[in-house]
């Protein structure tokens, strides 16, 4: 075996209510990465398609280089590696772009490896990949690329990271309308400070999403989608935010909020058969304002992070 080639799907992190400790996977579109061993030691990054040639080569800049990097030193290893990344996901999307960079290389080289971490210890390597793209450590977007499902980070010293129930038939649907919006504009609208009145309203509705989750209470998702902490301010920043909400919700969707940093939005629903209503609501609203957008449907993906094939 000298290649190995793994997928990493798109993400959704926060999930309204769940600021920094929330995300779940989707099937809809991902990232691939390939790892070739060759003779010599270190990392290259030879190829990159599909980002119209704005990210890194420079291994310490990378998200695939520092990811496997962070797995070669916990190894106390040095490997040559040539990295090739085929992006299936637009940059500043808030679809979890980088991380699953991140964790399909991450897949792909452990594999190549022979094994030497199970899936979940891969999870820090993910992460110093994740700061050292965003300047953030956070683990609500590497952590279900990796493992699939929906997840929740409840502590990160240490890091506790436990896969929440999935109900059959829980949909997502994303809009990405077409213009970017960077993260560290969306991080500096938010306040350091959160009232006490927001915080239990917050912690209700965290509590009443992962409640919904394994009751399968569809209704209770819904009404716990419901995020006073980050969305007030962040949804300053997307275009025909609340005209979106409102439509889609009418159009079928339990509820939306912004996935991840933004500018894409998604929403839940019962069923797939919701979205194309809550399609066609959206792009009439972003019709009248003059901006395009591109809508993915898809199911929970349950199953993460996965080799595609091997040579």
């Amino acid at each position: 075996m000298n290649s190995v080639k793994a997928f990493a799907p798109a993400t959704v992190a926060n999930v309204s209510c769940g600021f920094d400790i929330l995300g779940f996977a989707i099937d809809a579109m991902g990232d691939e990465v390939e790892i070739r061993l060759r003779e010599g030691k270190g990392l290259k990054v030879v190829a990159i398609e599909g980002d119209e040639g704005r990210l890194p080569y420079e291994v310490e800049k990378n998200t695939c280089a520092v990811a496997i990097q962070a797995m070669l030193d916990e190894m106390g290893q040095e490997v040559g590696m040539d990295i090739f990344l085929k992006k299936g996901l637009p940059l500043g999307s808030g679809m979890g772009s980088s991380a699953a960079s991140a964790v399909a290389a991450l897949v792909a080289a452990n594999h190549l490896l022979g094994e030497p971490f199970e899936k979940k210890n891969l999870l820090p390597f993910a992460i110093a990949a994740e700061k050292a793209a965003c300047g953030a450590g956070h683990a609500d977007n590497v952590a279900p690329s990796l493992l699939g499902g929906f997840v929740l980070i409840r502590d990160y010293h240490p890091l506790d990271v436990i896969k929440l129930h999935v109900p059959d038939g829980l949909h997502c649907t994303l809009l990405h309308p077409h213009f970017e919006l960077k993260t560290s504009d969306s991080r500096s609208v938010l306040r350091d400070n959160v009232s006490l009145k927001h915080s239990t309203i917050q912690s209700g509705n965290v509590a009443g999403l992962i409640a919904g989750l394994f009751q399968e209470d569809f209704e209770l998702i819904g009404r716990s989608l419901r995020d006073v902490i980050a969305e007030p301010y962040r949804a300053t920043l997307i275009p025909g935010f609340y005209e979106v909400k409102e439509a889609v919700k009418a159009a079928g969707a339990l509820g939306m909020g912004i996935s991840g940093s933004g500018p894409t939005l998604f929403t839940l629903s019962k069923g797939a058969e919701a979205s194309e209503s809550i399609i066609k609501a959206a792009q009439e609203v972003y019709d009248s304002i003059g901006l395009g957008v591109d809508a993915y449907h898809s199911a929970i993906n349950t199953r993460g992070a996965y080799v595609l094939e091997e040579k």
